[in-house]
Order: C-alpha cells, then structure tokens, then sequence
C-alpha cells in the first residue's frame, strides 16, 4: 500500500493521509496538485506533501480521486519557506497556500444536482419547494447548486435537497472546475481557394453588391502587404470599420476563414531597450559600497534621501544579476509605484519584465507564475506586490525591497498576517541570495539592524543632479484663523505659493489623509451625528454621490435633509477630506484642472496608471490625494507640495505613529522640486512646534531615529522587544470582554507585567462584531518560539470551552 501526504488550503493544522496505488506513487512528486474528496461530499485542491507507504493510525485513508499535473507547479524551496511563514506567523500551511496560489489553482468542488433515473410517480406528495425543483430538472439534466437558489429565491436549499435525495428522486455528484482559461486571440486570414489573382478577381466582381464585404476584403490585401505579421479580427474590423456581423458573413461563405493563437495576457508591447545610463559620482559610490557590503553581508539597507536616484542603482544591479542568468525579484508596497516603475524599466529590460499583484485577474497570475516556474525569458524580472513573494522561483539572484517602510508591505488580515520585507529577507535565505532594501526614511527596526551591524548600511546623502531638498515651511492655522487669513481650508500663504507655481505653467500636490467630503455631520441643534450602524465610527459624508458611507464596512445611506434625532434642518459637517479639498479647488482655481487620487477614484484595474501618465504629460494642475501619493512616485514638474492638516497624522493611538507621521511627510516633501529648480514644501498644522514637525521641517531623519529609539527602549517596545498581539472578535459585548480576561489571565501567569490589556482598539466595533485586543511584549532573552508555544497551549484549552466557541481569536506576529 502506497500514501500520501496532502496540505489542503483551509485552516486546520496538520497535511491529509490519502491512499494511492503503485503507479501513482511512482508519478506523483512533492508539489504536484491533486483532486482528493474530503468530509461528506467536498473535493479539493490538495498539494501533496511527501509520498509514503505509513499506513495512518486511527481512521481508513480515503483514495484519491485524480491527478491534476504532469509536473509539480510548487517547488521544494517554495514548502520550506511557506513552513517557515507558517510557523512565525502561527498560522496553518493551508492558510498560506490560500494565500500563497492563485485562486485558479486551487479548485473546489461544485455541487451538481441530477435526476436520478427512476421514474417518479407520486408528484402530489412534493412540497412547493420541491416541486418546483423536480419541474426545473425535467427541462435541464442538470442544475448547479447556486443555480437552485435563485430558482428557489432562498439562501438555505440544503432541507429541501436533502429531502428529494432520501424519496430518491434526485442524485447529487461534485465536480472540480478548471478555472484557469488560456486567451486564445482570433485572427483572420484569405482562404485558401481565393489565392491565385483569377479567382480572387471573380471574387471582388461578385461582392459589387456588398460594399461593406468588399471593403474588407480591400482592407485585408492592404493590411496583408504592410505586415507580414497574422492579422487580428479587432484590427481588421477597426480599420475597416466593419461590423462583426460583415465580417461573420464572409467566414460563412467561406472567403474569410478565422484561426486562433493562445496569447500571453501580459504582453510587452513597446520599442526596443535604451542604454542603462551612466552613474553619477555619489550613485557610483554607493553602488560600489552595496557590492562590496554584499561580499560579509545577506542584507543591505539602502538608505538614500528623495529623489537621490536609488532606481538607477538597482537597474545596474539587477542587469549584473540577469546577465548572469539569474530571476530577480523587485517588490514595492503600492500597485500605483509599479504602474510608474513598469515603464521605467522596460526601456532597459523590455520584454524581460513580468507583473504580479492583486489588481491582475486570476487568468493573468496564473501566466506569470508558469513563466516563473520555466524560467521563461520573459519573467526574468518580476514586479510585484507583497504577494510576488510567493512565485516559483528556480534561480533567484537578487531580491529588491524598495520603499521598505511602507506598513502596506504587511498583512492584516486574512492569515497569514505576514511582513513581506521579514519574509523577503527568509526567502533570500532559502535561495541562497542577497537582498536589498531601499528607503528615505527607513523603519526603526531595519536601520537598528544596520546599525548594529545585521544589516550592511549605505547612504546617499544628495538628491541626484545636486537638486537642493525641497524647502520646508511650517504654516501655523490657529494663527491664521485669528488673523481671519483662512479661506476654506486654505491658508492666504498656501494659496499665494500656489497662484505663482499655476503662473509659472508648474504643478502642485496636495496631500490630506482622509477620503470623502467630511467624516463628520453634526445637527447645531441637538449636537447629534449619524452613525454607522454595524460599526463604532461616525459616517463619511461623500458629496458627489449625496451619500453617507462607513469606511469600515462599506454602509451607506442617502444624505439627509434634516436631524434623525431632532428634526431640524441644521445640519453642520465637520473635518474635512479630498473630495472637499476638491471641492474648494474647482471654485478658487476655476481655469486650472484638478483632479483626485484616493480609493474613490482609483477602484478600476487601469485607474492608478490613468491618472499618473495625466500627471506626467501636465494634463493636471492641481492633484489632491491621500497616502497613495506619498509612495515613491516620480514626477518631473511638481515645485509645490501642501500637506493640508499634519495633527490628523501625530495624535493617533499607536505607538509608531511619529515614526509613520515622521515618513510620510517626508516622503510627500519628496515628490517636490525633482529636477533642477528647488522645490517647495508648505505644511498646514495646528502646532507647529511639535517636535516631529521640526525634525521634519529640517529633514533630520538621525534626530527623529535617536528620539524614537530611546522612547521604544524607555516603554518597551520593537526593536527591543518582540509583539504579539491577539484579537478577539464576537458580536456579543459581554462574551467577548469575559473570553479575552480570561486568555489574558492565562498568559499572565506566565508572562506577567509583559501583557497589556485585554483593551479595546479606537474604534471598537466592525461589521456588529466587537473587538478586544491583548498584546504580549516579548523581552530579546525570552525565547520566542517557547512563547509561541504556550500561546498555543493557552488557545487549545480556550478552543475546547464551550462558552467561547463563538468567539474568533486571531494572532498577529510582530504587528507592525
């Protein structure tokens, strides 16, 4: 007897023991996916693990049911490091696959409903609901599950089904979906009988009639003698201008015949590489330095000021790493960046460039990972987002982290809650690779590393082309609404510095942290503010689509007239977002165009890189947005840069939160003045002797590091200690604060003053479930995995507790 060991993509701990016969074993490889039945009537996607022949103890192994590649699809380095994720992160193997594999891979079953063969007499017996589904399969032989809920227009049909199955009237079988579709692209050509100039003449003599057929057919020849390429029918419809209908026409009288390729959906269409350019005198030195760091060192930090040239050096190294036949790997926390940094690089690389990130259909990733897996040519480099860490590479050279301070570059939620920088940095490891993280304003952990000497450390300290730092000045608001300078939001010194950049032909960007028009509406009157109703917060007023939205849980409602509470029709809105700034900007600056950057107008797969090519062609004056525009993007022609409101940054409960304020005004300060003119850098603040701003203001990244550090080692926190932080989630109030008091009981008697809490977060309601979290601070002596593991132990004895078996407990490693 043969078996073997699979993972399957839900969250339960250990791998499935399932039987295989001879032949199988000897096919079947670590990696390959197979179609395995589990529980009652499920079949999955599992990965399989090892093969053996251990017979398991306890239970009778069930046999697969088919083999679904020739060849593994994960490879023996991919296990590892996914083990690896698995067990820091305290989470399931299966919960990283989930994560780790595009969606079409992993297929799950689909339940089909049948007619069993037996003739049925005895209708009158049917209820109405099963009546009507027994009618529905007399015209169809078979019906999807989902399809029978909306024939039944209700979302529980399993009594029903169940029902027809025990009278035997129905028989249900599961079925496993390939998902993934290859794009076939359709192309037309002359068929073959019409080649030789006689009949071809006969044939235009024929259509004297059909114009538009004739016309295409002219188009055709026309096409056929500029390009010896195939011609596609959307091009040949396009030129011309023919409908489908004509053109079916033809393919039905034989004169036309269609044929189709299988077409990658990530194609390089643009013209050939450009020299990579010459370094300058400080980018040689410190490419010099990461060469010569990388020789004692696995990691380097780059830690170059805005706008220094970073990029150029990664393509000179990523040019010596593909020139040795290696795969590199270049990850960035913002799909917007990898809009702008895809056509950067394609003029050195060209095709040689792949993309991977969420924004891209399940098809598209498929592609990109099977290029990875062959070491095709054409995904020698990969773009990516934090989930390019999970490709099949075979032969990886070099990693590049780049904007590695980014909180994007960590996940939330669902589990794994992994950092990708930290599984980067594993990942290099494992391939045996050096990897290089790149920053402005680097995370206090990554530079403490490389100041105390884990990390290779090099900096570069001037803007490329000797471009001064932007000028940085402080604008006081209280000062100004005192003096009555204000309008709007605006401040008269903010809108003098924008009337001259507009009359100079530059442009401006705008940052303010918060979407929407206001987060606040307020009755004057009786000082009530409408709710959202599944989560603690207060609606988002949305102007252009009269709507009050909760960011939180996506609730929405129409605008009201008046008061919910009392009636009136004073209603206020207070605070203020993009879509206001907006707003004020169209009536200030009526001749200028404005347009926005947020999650409002950046839903579509193309919408990042839409707005940013408008920006580089000057099609936009003024730009407002939120952090999206604070992640490294480069724009020649920006000279001003105002950050509305700083305070909304600084006073936020979290114990990063001057770091991250500290980084994402100087990042926005970057996007100014890139090219020779020095730009100019306008902060809007109610305080403007906070000790961040100053730092900021005088671009004293050291000061901000050496403050913060001796705060993180004064209170205890990263880099000095590790957290670890667990959430409790239920939608009873009561339940959930008994269930996190008792876990955090439980930990305290090991850990004692290291826990905090139980405490609930700033906004302790979402979607109706209430929240209460609990941290443990773990000491550099402590041993972590030993702390993981009685964590561990805690949440066994707390799962078999009937009282709490509603509540969700999630673990988060290093929440930050």
């Amino acid at each position: 007897m043969y078996f073997i060991d699979a993972i399957l993509p839900i969250p339960l701990k250990q791998a499935f023991t399932y039987s295989v016969n001879k032949d199988e074993a000897a096919f079947l490889k670590q990696g390959m996916r197979v179609a395995i039945p589990f529980g009652k009537s499920k079949v999955y996607t599992g990965i399989v693990y090892q093969v053996h022949d251990q017979a398991p103890v306890g239970y009778e192994t069930k046999s697969i049911d088919h083999i679904l590649d020739e060849e593994p699809i994960i490879t023996a380095i991919q296990i590892k490091h996914w083990e690896w994720l698995a067990n820091y992160y305290m989470c399931s193997l299966g919960e990283v696959i989930k994560a780790a594999l595009p969606s079409a891979f992993l297929l799950e079953s689909e339940t089909i409903i049948k007619l069993s063969s037996q003739n049925f007499q005895d209708e009158a017996s049917l209820t109405d609901d099963e009546f009507v589904l027994y009618e529905a399969l007399q015209h169809q032989s078979s019906i999807h599950i989902n399809d029978a809920r909306s024939i039944l227009d209700r979302k529980n049909i399993v009594s029903v089904i169940q029902k027809l199955l025990d009278k035997n009237i129905i028989e249900v079988e599961e079925t496993v979906y390939e998902q993934y579709t290859p794009k076939l692209k359709r192309y037309i050509k002359l068929a073959s009988e019409y080649t030789s100039e006689e009949s071809l003449r006969e044939l235009l003599d024929s259509l004297n009639r059909a114009h538009k057929q004739r016309e295409v057919l002219m188009h055709l020849f026309m096409l056929n003698t500029q390009t010896k390429k195939p011609i596609s029918s959307t091009t040949l419809q396009k030129k011309s201008e023919a409908s489908a209908a004509t053109l079916k026409a033809l393919i039905d009288k034989g004169i036309l015949e269609e044929y189709f390729i299988q077409q990658d959906r990530v194609a390089f269409l643009g013209e050939a590489s450009s020299e990579i350019k010459t370094l300058n005198e400080a980018q040689s030195v410190a490419y010099q330095e990461i060469k010569t760091s990388f020789k004692t060192n696995d990691t380097v930090l780059l830690h170059g000021v805005t706008s220094s040239g970073k990029t150029e050096i990664y393509v000179r190294l990523i040019e010596e790493a593909i020139s040795k036949g290696k795969q590199v790997l270049y990850m960035l926390p913002e799909i917007a960046l990898t809009t702008q940094l895809i056509s950067r690089l394609q003029k050195y690389f060209g095709e040689k460039i792949s993309v991977y990130h969420s924004k891209f259909s399940v098809n598209e990733r498929v592609e990109v990972w099977n290029n990875v897996l062959t070491e095709k040519p054409k995904a020698q480099i990969v773009i990516g987002a934090r989930s390019s860490l999970f490709l099949p590479f075979k032969n990886l050279g070099l990693i590049i982290v780049d904007e590695e301070h980014e909180p994007s570059f960590k996940q939330y939620s669902p589990a794994p809650r992994y950092n990708a920088r930290d599984s980067a940095i594993v990942l290099a490891n494992f391939q045996n690779t050096k990897l290089l993280m790149g920053s402005a304003t680097p995370s206090l952990e990554s530079y403490h590393n490389a100041k105390t000497g884990k990390f290779g450390l090099v900096t570069l300290k001037k803007r490329f082309g000797n471009v001064l730092m932007p000028e940085i000045e402080l604008v006081d608001v209280k000062e100004k609404n005192r003096k009555k300078q204000m309008t709007g939001h605006f401040s008269d010194r903010l809108l003098e510095e924008m009337h001259e950049v507009l009359k100079n032909g530059e442009q401006i960007i705008l940052f303010q942290n918060r979407r929407g028009f206001s987060p606040v509406v307020e009755c004057t009157t009786c000082g009530v503010s409408p709710q959202c109703p599944n989560c603690d917060v207060s609606l988002t007023f949305h102007q252009h689509r009269n709507q009050l939205r909760c960011h939180y849980c996506g609730y929405n409602m129409a605008m009201m007239q008046s008061c919910i509470a009392c009636g009136s029709e004073t209603l206020d809105t207070k605070g203020f977002g993009t879509e206001q700034i907006e707003t004020e900007l169209k009536t200030l600056f009526p001749n200028h165009k404005v347009a926005r950057m947020d999650q409002d107008t950046t839903k579509g797969k193309n919408s990042y890189s839409k707005l940013i090519e408008a920006l580089e062609n000057e099609e936009i004056d003024i730009l407002v947005g939120t952090q999206m525009l604070a992640k490294g993007l480069d724009f020649r022609n920006i000279s001003l840069v105002g950050v509305m409101n700083a305070d909304n940054l600084l006073n936020f409960p979290d114990f990063r939160a001057h770091e991250r304020s500290f980084q994402l005004l100087q990042q926005v300060s970057g996007r100014a003045g890139r090219t020779q003119k020095r730009g100019k850098v306008l902060i809007q603040t109610y305080n403007p002797y906070h000790q961040i701003l100053k730092q900021v203001s005088v671009n004293d990244y050291e000061g901000m590091y050496k403050e913060q550090l001796e705060e993180r080692y004064n209170y205890k926190y990263p880099p000095f200690f590790r957290t670890i932080k667990i959430v409790f989630k239920d939608k009873n109030l009561a339940r959930v604060q008994k269930a996190s008091a008792w876990f955090g009981q439980a930990l305290e008697m090991q850990f004692k003053e290291n826990v905090l809490g139980p405490e609930p977060p700033p906004v302790g309601r979402i979607k109706n479930k209430y929240i209460i979290n609990l941290l443990v601070k773990i000491p550099k002596n402590q041993s972590l995995d030993k702390t993981k593991k009685y964590i561990e132990n805690v949440q066994r004895s707390f799962n078999s507790l009937k009282d709490f078996s509603s509540v969700r407990v999630n673990i988060d490693v290093d929440n930050y």
